[in-house]
């Protein structure tokens, strides 16, 4: 298991049509296979900031499988309009484990 983090800033003033429309996008990306969990927070200092926290089977369930398939596009036509910028995206694994 990996996790996805991205921080992503939404354009001002567009934050709560971002919200309801991720609640749509996450259908689509949580179906995507190797997908086990995806959750959203929000900024409490920076409302326009949110942190997306995804976690994938691997890597390549991420970046080959999800990045690559008709689902991400749609998943991005979603809440891309929204999007400011995305400022980072990394994958991590877990320390200590097994």
């Amino acid at each position: 298991m990996i996790v996805e983090q991205a921080v992503i800033t939404v354009a001002e003033g567009k934050e709560e049509s971002f919200e309801t429309a991720f609640a749509e996008a996450k259908s689509v990306m949580a179906s995507s296979p190797g997908c086990q969990s995806v959750q959203l927070f929000r900024c409490i200092e920076e409302s326009d900031r949110f942190l997306l926290f995804v976690e994938w089977d691997s890597v390549e369930a991420h970046m080959e499988g999800f990045r690559k398939s008709p689902a991400f596009d749609e998943w991005r036509e979603i809440v891309g309009p929204y999007f400011a910028y995305l400022s980072d995206m990394s994958h991590y694994r877990p320390v200590g484990a097994g």
